[in-house]
């Protein structure tokens, strides 16, 4: 979201607004002062953050058509996955697996407009003359880091999946929900998680694993 006023730098992107007068602001800005006092008090047993101004594209193509997947990898830097459910890395970017001819592709780093050009630009134009699309929803999501010893027991308070580690590891990822909220979960290391989740339900969620954190925190 584009937002003229300032805003704390936890949740305000102040690069933007140096050049252009116009701030991009995290859509948990209303939220910012819950997940400071967090942060504040967060120990190695769970901790909750922030991810903000990632890039994310939905691309859609079809993995038999050799010009597609060449034109994606050529970008991303490496091969789409074909597994359901797995994630691919290469060039700085995760490929996550949404379906037969869905992925969701996520950058480790937020993107600096002045010097390179956003990823969804780059393959549009790498896709011209094929069959496929690209889509910049980052502006509809964020991305939520968790971590700490009690983040998987965190997440089975609300998510129905085995998060069992020897499941669900480093190297796969999955489409379900969080009490009401839709994610994308993306296992990162042994006690750490990464979730995609749309703009809309980013302050529920927050407030929603916050409170279901609370007992597991100091225990």
């Amino acid at each position: 979201m584009w937002n003229e006023t300032r805003g704390t730098a936890s949740v305000v992107d102040r690069a933007v607004g140096s050049q252009t007068g116009v701030w991009q602001e995290s859509p948990l800005v209303g939220v910012d002062v819950l997940l400071k006092k967090h942060q504040a008090t967060a120990s190695a047993a769970f901790r909750l953050a922030e991810r903000p101004f990632l890039e994310l594209v939905n691309v859609r193509g079809d993995t038999r058509d050799a010009a597609f997947m060449h034109a994606a990898e050529g970008v991303i830097g490496c091969r789409l996955p074909e597994k359901a459910n797995t994630v691919a890395r290469g060039n700085g970017y995760d490929v996550m697996w949404l379906g037969p001819d869905e992925w969701l592709v996520r950058s480790a780093t937020a993107h600096d407009a002045s010097r390179t050009a956003p990823l969804q630009a780059k393959l549009g134009a790498a896709f011209a003359g094929v069959f496929a699309s690209a889509v910049d929803i980052g502006s509809g999501y964020t991305v939520l880091e968790i971590s700490g010893t009690r983040a998987r027991e965190v997440l089975a308070r609300g998510c129905p999946l085995d998060l069992h580690p020897k499941l669900f590891g480093d190297g796969q990822c999955a489409q379900s929900h969080y009490f009401k909220a839709s994610i994308t979960l993306l296992p990162t290391g042994a006690d750490r998680f990464e979730i995609v989740v749309r703009r809309s339900f980013a302050d529920y969620f927050v407030k929603i694993m916050l409170d279901a954190a609370e007992p597991l925190m100091s225990s």
